[in-house]
Order: structure tokens, then C-alpha cells, then sequence
């Protein structure tokens, strides 16, 4: 309340007690299976087609991940979480690369960074880095799967990533290490632990010089970072046309600098032990100067560095062609430890010869895997709360069925519903009973989709239609019924229409369906006016509370938006005040639900209720710390059999 001290008018806000509880998302699905590429110890969220493909790749033809994603999006999915399974022996590629010193087992590694075949087709090029060429570098990727496909082609190709200015240091900001974890969805590095070469540091000046210098005799000189000092050479060089006289002087005042260090933890070898000599011969001389430091027997200092900048007056780096704007380059002690460069080196199936020092060739691996092994994948999603459906797609057997809906039912929150493929083999009717009879631990977490749908090959392999795993239709179904309708209304009927299908494994009959309907099994049909459609809305489960797909899922969504939507609840006082506003919050939000139709009843309190008093919190509960809250709500339950009696009226005379 304000502090009152003046007459007059105090204003100040109230909270109304209604914290708004938002409906939790029903429509985001996770994919479990066999990818081209990607992680597979991670889930990744992914928005569109274009996306998936950059971090899984395309169609393989050991699993209908792709495939079913890709439906997934065309039947209206926003987005989905994508877990890869791998064999247990599957290998990354990888290429070890000779690091500038030449040395063959001291370099940098880069692996594919993810499993699998793939990255025997990715291509590196190391190129000297844009902003400091002589100590960064700069590597292309490129991907090439043509079987005629030849290195000397790499430039033609673009590349998928470009990373550049990369550092060979492992305390700067951009070292190589560091950023292609961070950015890159190709490869990773590793400097071997032999990779510890070190040099003097050096700046190379450009080729030729325009001598004599004149009046401008004047650079300055940064030695070991130790800042940089003002050369002014004498004036007996104004008129030489020697570059070796100009070097000798600079070595000379350069090594003198050593009295006048600017810092105390420069080496006084950086300086004593400068030299600056020229290198190649008539027109194409240059100079080289290098520190001191890292000498034989010297002090070891691998951030030993030259840098050159102008003078203020008298400036005599362009006649020298000494710094960056002249075409001088200045190599770090650290450069050495510099990848080779390269023109173009193939991940993991390259020769064993030039700047390549060793390889290891991606594979698949020959492993089985099983059922178990895509459960065991599951726990990747542990820590995710924001999707509601999962699906294994292609894998259709009564195991992998057991094993999806036992980890939904076993979820915490149990807020994930599972959708179920069969078989591709099974496309029959009396098939399909028999494993609908076989899945030995059904409940209402779970539905079970027959027969599988052909479609037009999306890997482009086959001119043939091909068959697909429902699941993937479904769950992009599911989004699109979620979105235009409600969760509450089931994922049938005419508008449940199924994008980029060309027809179904077995076109049932009526009766054959009804025979399956009642075991639990969900049909798809395809009829004249209607086209390709999911004919069938149940949960394999007995209970007949549960029995539809729609119920169990607006329970989901009920469940999953009380738990997120008060958890503002906890530590509050627990009397009458805090039951009030859970009353009213949750009451509202329910009422929210029975206006947009989610709700079987004509009135409100037919519809739903909800009740936070002393009876359902009794002082006991209090004392242990509990609120009970009771919610109630009928259902909607799809009209899945219209009955229709027609009947002939008698004639009469009118």
C-alpha cells in the first residue's frame, strides 16, 4: 500500500488473482529411426523439409525416417524432434591433416560429425585465412556422392559451409576447435597432442622494393607483443639501394629496443635475439624479420610474434613493402601448428599420401538393430515436454508397439501418445488381426494404423509407387485436425484426408473393417468421393473410458496445461484464499475449452467442474503440505456408427 503523507488522491495496482493457464501444445511429434547423418546421442528439433535435410540428410534404404518426416510436414506438421538410431559399430570418417611443419603425426584430425557413410563424401579445402593470413586459415566443405567425380573439380561445387579466420591458438576466441563444434553441422577438429611445433615469430615483407628510401626511414615495430616501438633508420641509408645494408640496421636497432621493453614479462631474447636478413634474390628480394624468442636453446615462447605498422611521419613500410597493406604477412610462434594447406582432401577415403597423414572411413556399420535399440533411443526425450506424439516409423512389429506405448504410459507427466505402424509384409486383413492379438500390453497410449499407403518414391529410386509407413501421414494428420478443429475432435473421417498418397497396401471392405474396428485397429480407406482418408479414431486399449484417440489426448492436453499452468500454486499459503483462485483460474480455463466446443454438455456444469475446498484438502493434507484439486469434464466421443431409420408412411387420401 503507498505511504500516505499529503492529501490527495494514491493510485495503485491490484492484481486481479487470475493467472491465465494456456492450452498446452497437442501437435508437435518426435521421430525415432535410421538417418543418412546427424547426431545420434541428442534430439533435434526441426521446422520444415529443408531443415531436417540439413542436420539428417536425405533417403536411405534401411529406414523411413526421411520418408515419414516428410509426410509428416505435407499433411500438416509444424514441427517435430528427430532422434537417429545407429548400429553399434557404425564409424565417423575422418582425415588427419599435416600440420605446416610437415611433421606426419603432428597435425589437426577433422571427423564427419556424425556417424555413417555420408561423410565419405565430404570435401575439405585449407586456404590461408582473410583477415591474418599467415596464422589464421580457412576451411571449405563441400559434398560430392558422383561417382566420377574428381578433386580437381572441388572449385566448381559450392560449398555447404565456409568457416574462416580460424585459429590454431586454444585461448583465442576463434579457435578452430571451439567454432566448428559451435557452427558447424559437418565436421569437428582435434589438434593431436604432438601437435606442439613452435617457430620464431616472423613478418615477410612483399616482393621487391622501390629503394632508396629517401626521407622515408621510419616504421614501427611490435616484437612479442611487447608494443610497438619507432625505427628510425639512419640517415647514411637515405640514398642505399642495398636491402641487405637496410636489413642489417634494422637488426641492429631493433636488438638494441631490449632497454627500452615496455613490458617486464617480454623475454630479453625477443629482442637480443632478433634478426632481420633478406630473402630471394634481384627483383624479387624481400625482407624476413623474426624475434629472437624460440631460438635453439632460447626461451620457449609460442605467442612469439613480429607486427609491422606505419610510421606517423616519414613512413617507410610501403618502400620496404613491409606490413598487411603492403603485402607483408606475419606468422605467429603458433603457425606452424597451422593445418597444410590444401586444395581439396576427401573426409575419410583419401590416399594416404601428401599432406594426408592418416584416415578412417565412415560406415554404417553391419550390426543388427533392434527393436530394443530404437527404446533404447527414447531416452533422448526425456528431458522434452513440449511434444505429444511419437512414432517409430517402419518398424512394425508387435515389440516395437509394446515398447512405444509402455515408454508413454511410463513418462512422467504421461503426456506423449504413441501412433503405431504394422508390418509392411502385413496386408491382410486376417494379418492385421493377427497382430493386433499379439501385442501383449495395449493401453490407451497408443493407436495401431493398417494397412501401410503407397505413394510416389520421394528418393526419386523407384518410377514405381512405393509403400510408406502410415505413422508419419498420421501424426502430420493429427497436427492438421489439432489446428483446425481441436484436439478434441477425432482424426477421422472425410476431412482426414492424407496428402501425397496414391493409394493403400489392401483396400479393405466394410466388413473387413468391422471385424478389425473391433479389436481396436484403425483403418484407411480410400472412397470415391472422398479419396484417402483415415477411417478409424481408437486407443488399443480395453477400457472403454479411454477407448478413443481424441479422449485420450484432450486428457493429455488437460493433464499437461494444469501441471504447467499452476505451478505458481506451490509454496503459496494453502487455505481458503489460494483454493479460491485455483477454483477460479482453472475454472476459466475449463470454460475457455466449453465455449470453443470441447465438451459434451449444454450447460457448464453439465460439461465440466471443478472443486478446491476443505473437503477435497482435508486439514491432514494440509499438514503434509497438499492441495487437492478435483477436475472433472465429459467428453467428446466421435459418433463413430450414424444410424439412420427409414421408414415407408402408409399411404393416405388427401
Amino acid at each position: 500500500m503507498a505511504v500516505v503523507s499529503y492529501p490527495g488522491v494514491y493510485v495503485e495496482e491490484v492484481s486481479s488473482g487470475v493467472r491465465p493457464i494456456a492450452a498446452a501444445s497437442t501437435s508437435t511429434a518426435a521421430f525415432v529411426g535410421q538417418a543418412e547423418m546427424g547426431p545420434d546421442d541428442e534430439s533435434l528439433r526441426v521446422t520444415n523439409w529443408t531443415e531436417f535435410q540439413k542436420f539428417y540428410g536425405s533417403f536411405i534404404k534401411d529406414g523411413y525416417l526421411a520418408e515419414s518426416v516428410l509426410q509428416f510436414f505435407s499433411n500438416g506438421g509444424q514441427q517435430c524432434y528427430v532422434v537417429r538410431v545407429t548400429r553399434s559399430d557404425a564409424a565417423a570418417a575422418s582425415v588427419t591433416l599435416q600440420n605446416r611443419a610437415n611433421l606426419p603425426t603432428s597435425g589437426i584430425k577433422f571427423t564427419a560429425k556424425s556417424k555413417g557413410e555420408w561423410g565419405n563424401y565430404l570435401y575439405l579445402q585449407i586456404e590461408n585465412g582473410t583477415n591474418d593470413p599467415g596464422n589464421e586459415f580457412k576451411i571449405s566443405a563441400r559434398w560430392q556422392q558422383a561417382p566420377d567425380f574428381v578433386p580437381s573439380d572441388f572449385a566448381n561445387i559450392a560449398p555447404l559451409e565456409v568457416h574462416d579466420n580460424l585459429s590454431i591458438d586454444k585461448d583465442a576466441s576463434n579457435y578452430v576447435v571451439k567454432i566448428l563444434k559451435q557452427n558447424s553441422n559437418l565436421i569437428t577438429a582435434e589438434v593431436l597432442a604432438t601437435n606442439t611445433a613452435l617457430q620464431r615469430g616472423l613478418h615477410r615483407g612483399g616482393i621487391g622494393s622501390s629503394l632508396p628510401l629517401g626521407i622515408n626511414r621510419s616504421f614501427q615495430i611490435n616484437v612479442d607483443n611487447d608494443g610497438y616501438h619507432v625505427i628510425n633508420l639512419p640517415d647514411t641509408l637515405a640514398t642505399s639501394v642495398s636491402l641487405t645494408e637496410i636489413s642489417t640496421a634494422i637488426t641492429t636497432l631493433v636488438q638494441a629496443l631490449v632497454t627500452q621493453k615496455k613490458k617486464s614479462s617480454t623475454p630479453n631474447a625477443a629482442f637480443t635475439g632478433f634478426t632481420s636478413t633478406v630473402e630471394g634474390t634481384g627483383a624479387n628480394q624481400r625482407l624476413l624479420l623474426q624475434s629472437g624468442t624460440n631460438t635453439a636453446g632460447g626461451a620457449q615462447n609460442p605467442l612469439s610474434s613480429i607486427r609491422i605498422q606505419n610510421a606517423s611521419v616519414n613512413n617507410a613500410t610501403l618502400v620496404l613493402k613491409l606490413g598487411a597493406a603492403n603485402g607483408g604477412i606475419s606468422e605467429d610462434g603458433l603457425a606452424l601448428r597451422r593445418p597444410a594447406n590444401v586444395s581439396a582432401v576427401q573426409v575419410g577415403d583419401n590416399a594416404l599420401e601428401g599432406v594426408v597423414a592418416a584416415v578412417t572411413l565412415g560406415s554404417n556399420g553391419s550390426a543388427t538393430i533392434t527393436d530394443a535399440s530404437y527404446a533404447n533411443q527414447f531416452k533422448l526425450l526425456d528431458n522434452k515436454t513440449d511434444f505429444s506424439l511419437l512414432a517409430v516409423p517402419g518398424v512394425g512389429s508387435t515389440v516395437m508397439f509394446d515398447l512405444g506405448v509402455a515408454y508413454c504410459e511410463g513418462r512422467p507427466l504421461r503426456d506423449v501418445f504413441y501412433i503405431g505402424d504394422m508390418d509392411s509384409t502385413d496386408d491382410s486383413a486376417s494379418e492385421a488381426e493377427v497382430f493386433r492379438k499379439a501385442i501383449t500390453k495395449p493401453n490407451s497410449y497408443g493407436a495401431i494404423y493398417f494397412p501401410w499407403i503407397k505413394a510416389l518414391d520421394p528418393s526419386g529410386r523407384s518410377t514405381e509407387p512405393v509403400l510408406l509407413p502410415p505413422s508419419g501421414y498420421i501424426a502430420g494428420l493429427y497436427a492438421r485436425i489439432d489446428s483446425t478443429r481441436g484436439v478434441w475432435k477425432a482424426p477421422a473421417g472425410t476431412e482426414a484426408t492424407l496428402n501425397r498418397a496414391m493409394g493403400l497396401a489392401i483396400n479393405l471392405t466394410d466388413v473387413q473393417q468391422g471385424n478389425l474396428n473391433r479389436i481396436n485397429v484403425n483403418c484407411l480407406r480410400q472412397f470415391p468421393a472422398s479419396g484417402l482418408v483415415s477411417w478409424g479414431a481408437r486407443t488399443v486399449t480395453s477400457d472403454p473410458e479411454y477407448q478413443y484417440v481424441p479422449v485420450r489426448r484432450m486428457a493429455i492436453m488437460l493433464r499437461v496445461s494444469v501441471y504447467n499452468g499452476i505451478q505458481w500454486a506451490v509454496f503459496e499459503p494453502n487455505d481458503e484464499d489460494l483454493w479460491a483462485q485455483l477454483r477460479m483460474n482453472l475454472g476459466s480455463f475449463m470454460m475457455v475449452l466449453y465455449r470453443q466446443g470441447a465438451f459434451q454438455g449444454s450447460t457448464p456444469s453439465q460439461a465440466f467442474f471443478v472443486k478446491c475446498d476443505g473437503e477435497t484438502t482435508t486439514q491432514d493434507d494440509i499438514n503434509l503440505g497438499i492441495v487437492n484439486v478435483l477436475i472433472g469434464f465429459a467428453p467428446l466421443k466421435p459418433a463413430e456408427f450414424i444410424v439412420v431409420k427409414i421408414s415407408q408412411k402408409a399411404g393416405q387420401n388427401t
